[in-house]
């Protein structure tokens, strides 16, 4: 109750019109996929992966940096990673087993072997979608600890994408028929409360001095 009513209280310093925006929004967001990146040497493909989460309603994006640890392109990404969540890993194991932890089944995306066309792809299974490198494509470590593999179709010389056209394909693909399946795959309540309280926080002026107040006076 308490944190409801602070939300209240922050959603004072923000338009209506702004604060139906972050309802609309939240309802779309969703944590049954989530995406992990691993080592991808182009900064701004990094950015345009995040941007596409972010259009797609995937909240959590995993960015693996074993060989170089590497800021978010802000121009690239044109804000998107101020509404998702960028988790950042050492190692490619300690991301699988931080995913695993969280209840998904490691999907790795490659060309090659017996991989899943897309549109064959079973969504009832709460899914890390795994992209690599244009070049060099996923670690052997990763291709072998996924639970399953898939590929977007293609009928032309080239066998790959770049990593940011192939995110943007599949998260289309999946989300929309996430979306018109019968699947829980909504926030909480406690997620999407948490998320506006986050967003809000990041839109008000000197939220945390407002908060500080608030608690102190609604103690």
């Amino acid at each position: 109750m308490q944190k409801n009513k602070l939300l209240s209280h922050l959603e004072t310093f923000l338009t209506p019109r702004r604060i139906a925006l972050f309802d609309k929004v939240i309802q779309e967001r969703t944590n049954h996929f989530t995406v992990a990146t691993q080592d991808v040497y182009q900064l701004h493909n990094t950015s345009a992966v995040i941007r596409s989460c972010e259009v797609f309603g995937i909240q959590n994006i995993h960015v693996i940096e074993e060989r170089k640890p590497k800021r978010i392109d802000r121009e690239i990404a044109m804000g998107a990673q101020k509404w998702v969540d960028v988790n950042r890993y050492s190692t490619s194991k300690e991301c699988i087993q931080e995913l695993r932890n969280r209840g998904y089944q490691i999907v790795a995306t490659t060309p090659h072997g017996e991989s899943t066309a897309l549109h064959d792809f079973n969504i009832d299974k709460p899914s890390a979608i795994f992209f690599g490198t244009e070049k060099d494509g996923l670690s052997e470590e990763i291709l072998s600890e996924a639970d399953c593999s898939i590929r977007i179709p293609m009928v032309g010389f080239t066998e790959s994408l770049n990593i940011s056209v192939s995110a943007a394909i599949i998260l289309q693909h999946i989300t929309s028929v996430l979306k018109n399946s019968t699947i829980n795959w909504e926030l909480s309540i406690e997620e999407k409360e948490n998320l506006k309280y986050e967003w809000l926080k990041k839109c008000i002026k000197n939220s945390d001095t407002i908060i500080s107040r608030y608690i102190s006076e609604n103690v």
